[in-house]
C-alpha cells in the first residue's frame, strides 16, 4: 500500500486540523502526549493482541481487517466497512 502523500501536511479541513495548523505549540504538545500514550504498556499489549489476532486468522494482504464485535469477539471484514464505522460524516 502506498504512503499517503498528504499525511502531515497542512491540508486538513476539519476544525481540529485547522486548529493544530494554526497553533504549532498545541500540535507539539499533542504529539508528545500521543507518543507517550502509544509507548505505554497497555497500548503495547493491545497492539500485540491485535497482531496476534491477525496472525491467528491468517490474514495478510487480503484487504480485510480483524474487526471487534459488540460481544467482544473478532471477525474478518472488509477494511472499508470496518474503518468507515463510527466516524463523522463527510
Amino acid at each position: 500500500m502506498a504512503r499517503n502523500k498528504l499525511a502531515g501536511t497542512k491540508v486538513g479541513k476539519s476544525k481540529s486540523a485547522k486548529y493544530y495548523q494554526n497553533n504549532p505549540d498545541a500540535k507539539k504538545k499533542k504529539d508528545e502526549y500521543n507518543a507517550k500514550y502509544g509507548a505505554s504498556l497497555s497500548r503495547k499489549l493491545y497492539r500485540a493482541f491485535l497482531n496476534a489476532m491477525n496472525k491467528k486468522k491468517g490474514k495478510k494482504g487480503d484487504g480485510k481487517d480483524v474487526s471487534h464485535t459488540k460481544k467482544g469477539d473478532t471477525v474478518l471484514e472488509p477494511q472499508g466497512k470496518n474503518r468507515a464505522r463510527n466516524r463523522g460524516k463527510k
